[in-house]
């Protein structure tokens, strides 16, 4: 059994990729990876098809020497995000969050806002921009007619040892139910506004605004919040603040780093359960 994006593969399985990719020389790796969902009935929750999550497991498969890919038909661009005024820093904000005007969350899908809320995040964030995987809710919070931060929320880790052993479920649970889980991969309020208490505030909106977005978007609703601090670079005081639970250090391995080998920054795991039940709904016993 091999691992790949989430998924454990047979070895029949991986002999069916590759008697596909041999009695289909003309294909391109786009209509393998539509194919093989298809023929592997592996879909996302909400009935589309996990092509591009197929696709990275089949590179994977192919830099393990299991199966031999068809040359890629052209080189994937590269991102580019260029600055304009749009993003220029703005005057400051001191005011605490309780004499700011009401904060509102506005909701970003694409076009225009989309690229403005990338060009934020790539100018501002420290991670820069990376397009969030899987479903996802991309966000700017205003005071008034002014933007003050962004929120990012995309599919969460595939395993993790302080959070999987927390909840208790198996992996069969975990393969099963793992889409009721959402990662806040980004959160950037900008630079110029200091406000007192406003991060805390705006995770406790939040937490109460997700689910429902979520569940109108996709049709089903998440049951638990997760996000990793970078451990030399923040404390998670304000994930703290706002209820969040603290729930230990990642070993710094990442998706696809060597076993017993540190390869990125060690970080801190906080969770939010959204409900009560949140354990039974993840399908773990109790």
């Amino acid at each position: 059994m091999k691992r790949y994006s989430g998924r454990d593969f047979t070895p029949q399985e991986i002999t069916l990729i590759r008697q596909l990719i041999a009695e289909n020389p003309d294909y391109t790796r786009a209509e393998l990876s539509r194919r093989v969902c298809t023929l592997l009935h592996w879909y996302k929750i909400d009935g589309g098809s996990k092509a591009m999550s197929c696709r990275v497991a089949m590179i994977r498969m192919q830099d393990d020497g299991l199966i031999q890919l068809p040359a890629p038909t052209r080189k994937r661009p590269e991102v580019r995000i260029r600055f304009t005024t749009a993003t220029d820093p703005e005057q400051t904000v001191t005011a605490a969050v309780h004499e700011l005007p009401p904060l509102q969350f506005h909701s970003v899908r694409k076009g225009k806002q989309s690229s403005l809320w990338n060009e934020y995040i790539h100018r501002y964030h420290y991670l820069g921009y990376k397009t969030l995987p899987g479903a996802q809710m991309r966000y700017f919070i205003t005071a008034g007619d002014q933007i003050i931060a962004l929120l990012g929320f995309g599919a969460s880790a595939w395993q993790c040892a302080p959070r999987d052993n927390y909840i208790g479920w198996s992996h069969e649970q975990r393969k099963q139910n793992l889409h009721l889980i959402i990662n806040n991969a980004r959160f950037l309020i900008l630079p110029w506004v200091q406000s007192k208490n406003l991060a805390s505030k705006i995770l406790a909106i939040a937490s109460r605004k997700v689910p429902d977005d979520w569940q109108h978007r996709y049709g089903y609703r998440p049951v638990l919040l997760e996000t990793f601090v970078e451990k030399k670079r923040f404390a998670g005081t304000c994930y703290k603040a706002a209820n969040w639970l603290y729930m230990g250090e990642t070993k710094g391995r990442g998706k696809l780093g060597p076993a017993g080998k540190q390869s990125v920054p060690i970080k801190g795991l906080w969770l939010y359960p959204l409900t009560r039940g949140f354990r039974q709904s993840l399908g773990a016993d109790l």
